[in-house]
C-alpha cells in the first residue's frame, strides 16, 4: 500500500490546557480527498489548525510524506506543501489581485495563467486591491493565493460560507476540477454536506472533537439517518 501524504494518528491537541480534539485519526492519500462534516464547534476548524502547527498537541503524531511534523513550525509546513484557505481568507487589502497572488508563489503547476483560467473573475481585477473585491471574489482570490505556492494537500475552511449562489456554483466547480482534473488532494470543511459530499470520495464526522463516523462520500450521501444524527440534515434519496 502506498505510503500517505498525510497521517494523523491519535491526535489530541487544543488551546493551552483546553482539549478540543481527542483520538483523531486520519489518513489522506496522495490526490485524495476528504469532507469533513459536523455541526457548529465540534472541532473542524481546529483539525486544520492543528494541521498547520497552530495549536497545542499533547498526544499523538502528524506524518506528512513519511516525515513527523507535529512539531514543525507553521511555516514550514506551508513550505512542504500543505496549503490553507482559512475562513477569515485573510488576503492582503492593499495589494493588488496580482500582488495577493504573486507575494506567496512558488514554482509548479498553479501560475497566474492557470489560476486565471480557474478564476477569470481574477484576471478581469487583477488591478483591484483586496478590499474593493465583492465577498466571493474574496474567497476566490484566497483559493487563488494558496494554489499558486503549488500545495500537494489543500485545506480548505468553509469555502462556500456566505456566498451567493451563483458564486457558490463557480467555487464548487473550481474545486471540482481541482480535485478530478488537477489531481489536487483537499481537506474540505463545508456547512453544505451535500456539496461537499459530491465533491470527495471520502468523509467523517467530527462530534465534541472525535471522529465519530467515516464512510466513502456517496456511501454516507446515502445515509440519511447518519446524515440527520450527528449534523441534522435529511437527503432525499433521488427517485428511482
Amino acid at each position: 500500500m502506498a505510503e500517505p501524504l498525510l497521517a494523523i494518528s491519535d491526535v489530541r491537541a487544543g488551546y493551552g490546557d483546553a482539549i478540543v480534539l481527542d483520538n483523531v485519526t486520519l489518513e489522506i492519500p496522495d490526490h485524495g480527498s476528504l469532507a469533513v462534516l459536523g455541526r457548529n464547534g465540534v472541532g473542524k476548524s481546529t483539525l486544520f489548525l492543528t494541521i498547520m502547527g497552530y495549536t497545542n498537541v499533547s498526544r499523538g503524531t502528524i506524518v506528512w510524506r513519511g516525515r513527523d511534523i507535529t512539531r514543525m513550525a507553521p511555516h514550514r509546513r506551508a513550505r512542504v506543501g500543505i496549503g490553507w484557505v482559512a475562513q477569515e481568507r485573510e488576503i492582503f487589502p492593499s495589494l493588488s489581485v496580482e500582488e495577493n497572488l504573486t507575494v506567496a508563489s512558488r514554482p509548479g503547476r498553479w501560475d497566474l495563467k492557470s489560476v486565471h483560467d480557474l478564476f477569470p473573475r481574477l484576471a478581469e481585477r487583477k488591478n483591484s486591491k483586496g478590499n474593493q473585491l465583492s465577498g466571493g471574489e474574496q474567497q476566490m482570490l484566497a483559493i487563488a493565493r494558496a494554489l499558486m505556492t503549488n500545495p500537494a494537500l489543500l485545506l480548505l475552511d468553509e469555502p462556500m460560507e456566505g456566498l451567493a449562489p451563483i458564486i457558490v456554483e463557480e467555487v464548487e466547480r473550481a474545486i471540482r476540477r481541482m480535485i478530478k482534473d488537477e489531481g489536487t488532494a483537499i481537506v474540505l470543511v463545508e456547512q453544505h454536506a451535500e456539496i461537499a459530499l459530491s465533491l470527495t470520495q471520502q468523509a467523517v464526522l467530527l462530534e465534541r472533537g472525535r471522529i465519530v463516523h467515516r464512510a466513502p462520500s456517496a456511501e454516507l450521501m446515502r445515509d440519511s439517518a447518519t446524515l440527520n444524527r450527528y449534523i441534522g440534515l435529511s437527503i432525499e434519496a433521488p427517485a428511482a
